[in-house]
């Protein structure tokens, strides 16, 4: 009897790892002490908006993620939020923007950085960015007018932009600097964190960010007056549902048990029903592909994701660490090859949230692996992602930032998170060098 159980064990197991894809998302940091977590909380509803306990100072969990980071990022305030999103609505609405400001942002981003300033009545206006992926400071030049008031530099794929320069452009013509570290947490600039350097910082805890509580952000600031409003602005919009809350809860706890482990048979399928149903949200829901705000932003961060956060934040150099190792495997790995590879010449210290790698075939090679269960990434496909996204909802003129429509077709990029091992890397290169054979 113990034999064949053996036995079952056996074959279940390797049809899961036969299962399993290669992925650069789909909850690519969570270990199994996380979904533990996640299935803990989820049985304790007391816990998921706010807790006051005596074991972590009197002080509620989100209280205390938002001092770790503070010291962690050695800037004076970091206040939480359910999103990266509402840390930037918090950021902008605290700086007293009017409405039909402009605020200048780099193409090749995703929706959830230009939509702030819309749900707000701002104007995004688009630069474009270089080879590197940031952007591009002599085209952000070009496009500062007189309604200008403020530039997010986005730290794209975990690289820094150079920050110096940035800093001089704006100081030259009065604008305020937000830094965009959705991709960039732990990443230094000249021997300083990144998000330090402006007037505020946000940050995402989102499901496939550097770490993860499926939802959640934060937004850093050394400015006592710019603090004070965050504050405010973070008391007044209140908590999210507890619907929302469970969506989240189950998100590790179901796509780890169920929905990976039996992904290329029926797996993607129970992600999308769980999804249309409800059950799981989506990372960016259809609303804001088309400009228009979901109710559940901007809310505060419950201390139930704090909970995931905060473990996911003790974990975070050794993650840094391995999306390192990794990038240097690809590198050595690729170099030879006909793959343009990212060019580091900043002077910044790189996390690599994902390995960026360029080629004019970008999009059949990435349909090519997904067919064998290889799901390398495919940020960005369009100048402001996800694909779908509605450009002329976003105020994006098609034509106007060349560079970045041209990375948007030619960039894949690849797996870097602590659940790739260097055996699953060797067989990412291998299968890309199979590509180029034939």
């Amino acid at each position: 009897m113990r034999t064949s159980f053996t036995c079952l064990f056996t074959m279940f197991f390797n049809c899961c790892q036969y299962c399993r894809p290669i992925s650069t998302s789909l909850s690519p940091n969570t270990e199994a002490d996380d979904v533990r977590l996640a299935l803990k909380l989820l049985f304790q509803p007391w816990r998921w908006k706010k807790q006051i306990s005596q074991n972590t100072k009197n002080c509620s969990l989100c209280s205390r993620l938002e001092e770790e980071f503070r010291k962690y990022l050695a800037v004076k305030h970091a206040v939480a939020f359910n999103s990266g999103r509402s840390a930037l609505m918090a950021v902008l609405d605290s700086l007293g923007l009017q409405k039909g400001d402009e605020v200048l942002l780099q193409a090749f981003t995703c929706n959830a950085v230009p939509n702030p300033m819309l749900w707000l009545g701002l104007k995004p206006l688009y630069v474009d960015c270089k080879d590197d992926f940031n952007i591009d400071p002599e085209d952000l030049k070009k496009k500062i007018t007189l309604r200008s008031k403020a530039v997010i530099v986005q730290h794209t794929f975990g690289l820094p932009v150079d920050i110096d320069e940035i800093l001089g452009i704006c100081r030259q013509n009065n604008l305020i600097l937000i830094e965009d570290c959705a991709h960039t947490l732990g990443a230094e600039y000249k021997d300083k964190k990144v998000g330090a350097f402006g007037k505020a910082a946000f940050f995402s805890f989102s499901r496939d960010k550097v770490i993860s509580s499926v939802y959640g952000g934060m937004a850093a600031t050394n400015d006592d007056e710019l603090a004070k409003k965050l504050r405010e602005y973070q008391e007044k919009i209140g908590y999210p549902s507890y619907c929302w809350i469970v969506r989240q809860l189950l998100h590790p706890i179901l796509m780890n048990w169920l929905i990976l482990p039996t992904y290329r048979i029926c797996g993607k399928y129970f992600l999308i029903l769980f999804q249309w149903f409800g059950i799981l949200s989506k990372a960016v829901d259809w609303r804001e592909k088309r400009g228009q705000k979901p109710c559940y932003f901007p809310k505060r961060m419950p201390d139930a994701l704090a909970a995931l956060a905060l473990h996911q934040f003790k974990k975070l150099e050794g993650f840094n660490a391995h999306r390192k190792e990794l990038a240097i495997f690809y590198y050595k790995n690729l170099k030879d090859t006909e793959f343009i590879l990212p060019c580091i010449s900043n002077g910044g210290s790189h996390i690599f949230l994902r390995f960026p790698v360029r080629y004019p075939r970008a999009h059949e090679v990435i349909k090519k692996c997904w067919k064998n269960n290889i799901l390398i990434g495919d940020w960005y496909t369009t100048s402001i992602a996800p694909h779908d996204t509605k450009l002329d909802k976003m105020g994006y003129e098609i034509g106007s930032c060349p560079v970045a429509e041209k990375l948007a077709k030619e960039t894949l990029n690849l797996p870097t998170h602590i659940n790739i091992s260097e055996k699953e890397a060797g067989r990412i290169v291998a299968f890309l060098k199979s590509f180029l054979k034939t």
